[in-house]
């Protein structure tokens, strides 16, 4: 009986075909979308995609690109290189649009000149940054999904490097590009528990347009429709049985299973994976089975040439042995004379099968050969390869130096987590290379170093922490105090950004190193970052090393302004109307002048907050915006570019633009900022989708509450918070955690010393004493409040809606908070005093001025989006009998004149059978009016519905 290699029907996928042809539509509509397909290895992903590729039609295109298995320190971007390689050989280098020498960076060859041929006008690759060649290649697929939709398969998503995973972040969550499927596939089995795909399918999964396929084993019916369409006959019920046993529906198992031989006579088989793979390999001639061990150690696809070169054979011997794989299906032979496993497993079998002293020998024979030939692996591999070859022969003197050399080519494409990995190896192997630091170049401090600042630019901030820790166990502080100096500063802001501690002894220390050193260049950057970072932890502190940094410029002739611009902020806090702003935008001017962008953006961070600050949010939005879009142009997006993300969603948010603030929010949140840094963007938009009802609300203010366990947090970070923390206890209507959480905030000292911060967090503090009742609480809030500072439009407005909980004339009081709101430009915090001053005017019996308060309060909710507001004004509409959710004039009344009586009663502490007594009825009728009282008024128990008759002046004749 003949035996097919593999089954030529799909079987039991048509769900999942279902869902990527469903996926194709929304495409060919113009929606971004991406497909994520996981599975254990052999389940079918690949076969899946083949089949759907298929059936997709000529009126779509379809780019192919594979994972390297090199791990975290292969070869960045691989998967976009080979799908910008087949758009190459079809659309020629035109089709790149003039922007050759950036791409160059993913394919190496649009830098080369062919023998004979006129040189290129694109010469070296481009220094753009990463983020720019990011918005090149998104720009690329766009116009390629301009003619017929795109359809870009990554496949082993789980080999992935960080550069890859870090493009495929941008397509999916920032540049969504419409018309393009992004499809990428990874085997669920290799999900170990830090493996770093984990965390990024789950930032996937939170973004639109992101749907999951999850591929499982095939039952018994599946097992026989595969064997069916291997065997070309229905088999026998034994057969499937005893396959599907083994196998448990892994469709790979059962076609290399059925391969082997008789599936009746399957159970002589050994029952191991290993064997189930190698047994084909087994009845392979051994000159066969040779080659295949010499090309498993070349990786899972090699070219032809390399191949002949490592194996040393006579031409003829290889091709015929070559002929027996590729006839065995173990090979697969493409058009460009590569050659490829079928299965990576399969390779991964042959792999392992070799000996020790073979696997040193085969490896070391690849490196060398692609070290003496580079064009024998795809363009740009050739660091990557050669590495990794070094490593896996054991050979520790050249891994050594190649692992630097591909470290150097990593950072040169913007891939610094895989530059970090590359060193980490580095220093995996210095203790077992005797002369290292000769071989090299430089000492192991210096590779220290070097790995700090890569794992620091890639955001691998805790292990950036441990590497500060090393280095300065090896730094001489008293030959060196510069370079010491340097270590604890970054030390320090590591464990700020982290949330372990303020930083301050590291800093402090760090500026006692430098004091004895004289002044230049070094000297003088380096305060000015102490200065800055100090500066957030004591002001006082900060202020005094800025001073000696400008006086030491100054005295140096080197312009303070382009200096770190947190020199000019230090002078904020100094009693400035302006808080430093006129000094903001001089060295904004200047930094302009000069072209450093990198201070231009510091500068725009300072000014858009100050801005802000101050009650300008027009222009605050503005600065920010300009900002970003300078951070992109250098490529510190996911650092500085963070902060003014947030710093314009903030000014969105108090303009009353929130859809365009969660726009914002949902960019931040795809450049996944990262430790303290994700934190103000998170944090905004947790309150945002408080106030809009969101489905993931909860989940969206747990994450953000969860910094609070951080054993430090800037007052920056931790105030508004609080201010969260009380909001979400508040829309929860949780009267036990919202006096907590009151109680909390009520003993931080931090709320009087940063008035911009500290007034949001009394004002929520208020909100909780007056809808829970307590008299002693607002008492406590009103005197804390008496201490803090007020200056600008906000915090005036602040006060006024905190002295109106405590005034003994309510409505004067919100009347005036009204207004202080009304001048501060915040419709959000209109809305919501307008229902607390609607509250009043009913208590006070002023009916016409509750219908207009709640009228504007409903407006300003719909606008907003604020359904929690809407909510809360409707049913208070309800509560003092406004139709229409106070859209009209007063209506009919909530209550009957009897349900009137029973509350008045309730209101005087009565029990429903005193009730039933004065007003002669049974208690069980009294029963029923307390539970539509109750109802009407949306409360939960008695005691609030006294209240709530109390506070709108319900138990008075309306008449």
């Amino acid at each position: 009986m003949t035996v097919r290699a593999t089954s030529t029907v799909l079987v039991g996928r048509q769900r999942e075909m279902a869902q990527l042809r469903d996926a194709l539509a929304r495409a060919r509509a113009g929606e971004p979308v991406t497909v994520l397909v996981g599975g254990e290895a052999g389940v079918g992903k690949t076969r899946l995609l083949e089949e759907f590729g298929r059936s997709a039609g000529d009126g779509t295109r379809l780019l192919v690109g594979q994972c390297l298995e090199l791990g975290e320190v292969g070869l960045p971007f691989a998967p976009f290189a080979a799908a910008l390689r087949t758009v190459l050989r079809r659309d020629g280098a035109a089709v790149f649009d003039g922007y050759e020498a950036e791409f160059a960076r993913l394919l190496p060859e649009l830098a080369r000149v062919p023998a004979g041929a006129a040189a290129p006008a694109v010469g070296t690759p481009s220094d753009a940054p990463r983020g720019y060649l990011f918005d090149l290649v998104a720009e690329l697929f766009g116009r390629l999904a301009a003619d017929q939709p795109l359809v870009l398969v990554i496949e082993d998503l789980h080999w992935a490097d960080r550069s890859t995973r870090d493009l495929i972040g941008f397509l999916v969550r920032a540049a969504r590009t419409g018309r393009l499927l992004l499809v990428c596939t990874y085997r669920t089995d290799e999900l170990h528990r830090g493996h770093p795909l984990r965390p990024f399918l789950a930032e996937l999964d939170r973004a639109r347009g992101v749907d999951r396929i999850e591929l499982s084993r095939l039952d018994r019916e599946g097992t026989g429709g595969v064997l069916a369409g291997l065997l070309g006959t229905e088999p026998v019920a034994r057969a499937v049985d005893d396959i599907h046993d083994r196998t448990q529906g892994n469709p790979l198992f059962i076609e290399e299973l059925a391969a082997a031989g008789s599936p009746i006579g399957c159970a002589a088989l050994p029952d191991t994976l290993r064997d189930l793979l190698l047994a084909r390999v087994d009845r392979l001639p051994e000159p066969a089975q040779r080659v295949l061990r010499i090309a498993a150690a070349g990786g899972t696809r090699l070219a032809h040439q390399l191949l002949a070169e490592v194996a040393g054979l006579p031409e003829p011997e290889l091709d015929e042995a070559l002929r027996a794989a590729v006839a065995a299906q173990l090979l697969v032979a493409d058009p460009d004379g590569d050659y490829e496993f079928r299965h990576a497993l399969v390779r991964e079998a042959v792999h392992d099968e070799l000996l020790p002293g073979e696997h040193a020998r085969l490896h070391a024979r690849f490196a060398a050969a692609v070290e003496a030939q580079p064009h024998l692996v795809a363009a740009g591999r050739a660091p990557a390869e050669i590495a990794h070859h070094w490593y896996a022969a054991h050979d520790h003197p050249r891994a050594l130096v190649t692992a630097r050399v591909a470290a150097c080519a990593a950072a040169d494409r913007y891939a610094y987590a895989e530059q970090s990995r590359l060193l980490e190896r580095v220093l995996e192997l210095w203790e077992l290379v005797p002369d290292a630091a000769e071989r090299l170049g430089m000492d192991h401090l210096a590779v220290l170093e070097e790995t700090l600042a890569a794992a620091t630019t890639a955001g691998d901030y805790h292990r950036a922490l441990t590497l500060t820790r090393a280095a300065l166990a090896e730094v001489d502080t008293e030959a060196e105090p510069l370079r010491a100096a340097r270590l604890l500063d970054r030390r320090g802001r590591m464990l700020a950004m982290l949330g372990k501690s303020d930083g301050a002894a590291e800093l402090r220390e760090a500026y006692r190193l430098t004091s004895g050193v004289p002044d230049g260049p070094e000297r003088l950057q380096l305060l000015a970052d102490l200065a800055n970072h100090l500066a957030r932890i004591d002001h006082a502190d900060g202020a005094r090393v800025a001073a000696e940094v400008m006086a030491a410029a100054q005295a140096a002739g080197v312009n303070g302004a382009l200096l770190p611009v947190q020199l000019a902020v230090l002078r904020r806090r100094d009693g400035a109307s302006d808080l430093g702003l006129a000094e903001l935008r001089r060295c904004e001017a200047l930094a302009r002048a000069a072209g450093e962008t990198q201070t231009l953006v510091s500068a725009l961070v300072h000014i858009s907050d100050v801005l802000f600050e101050l009650g300008r949010y027009e222009e605050s939005a503005r600065a920010a915006a300009d900002g970003v879009t300078e951070a992109r142009r250098v490529g510190i997006s996911r650092s500085t570019g963070a902060y003014l993300l947030s710093n314009r969603a903030e000014a969105l948010l108090a303009l009353g633009r929130w859809a365009e603030a969660d726009q914002v929010c949902a960019e931040a949140a795809r450049l996944d900022p990262p430790g303290v840094s994700g934190l103000h963007w998170l944090q905004l938009r947790a309150g945002l989708r408080l106030a809009q009802g969101h489905p993931a609300a909860d989940e969206t203010v747990g994450r953000a509450l969860g910094f609070l366990t951080k054993p430090y947090l800037h007052p920056h970070n931790r105030l508004p918070l609080s201010e969260l923390r009380l909001a979400s206890a508040f829309a929860a209507d949780d009267r036990v955690e919202a006096r907590r959480a009151a109680e909390a905030s009520l003993t931080d000292p931090a709320v009087a010393r940063y008035p911009r911060y500290g007034w949001p967090v009394l004002a929520a503090q208020a909100r909780v004493a007056r809808h829970t009742a307590d008299e002693a609480l607002a008492s406590r809030v009103a005197e804390l409040a008496a201490t803090v500072a007020v200056r600008f439009p906000a915090e005036r407005a602040y006060a006024a809606e905190v002295a109106a909980t405590v005034a003994a004339d309510q409505l004067a009081a919100w009347r005036d908070a009204v207004a202080a709101w009304r001048t501060a430009g915040q419709p959000g915090a209109l809305a919501r005093v307008l229902l607390a001053f609607a509250e009043a005017a009913a208590g006070a019996g002023e009916r016409d001025e509750v219908a207009a308060a709640v009228s504007e309060a409903v407006a300003l909710a719909d606008g907003l989006g604020a359904s929690l507001l809407a909510e809360q004004a409707a049913t208070l509409a309800r509560r003092v009998g406004l139709r229409g959710a106070g859209r009209g004039r007063p209506g009919a009344d909530l209550l009957t004149e009897r349900e009137r009586e029973v509350l008045r009663l309730v209101a005087e502490g009565h029990s429903n059978s005193r009730i039933a007594e004065q007003l002669f009825i049974s208690p069980k009728t009294a029963s029923v009016h307390v539970s539509r009282i109750i109802a009407k008024l949306d409360v939960t128990n008695r005691v609030e519905a006294a209240a709530v008759a109390h506070r709108l002046n319900l138990l008075t004749d309306p008449s």
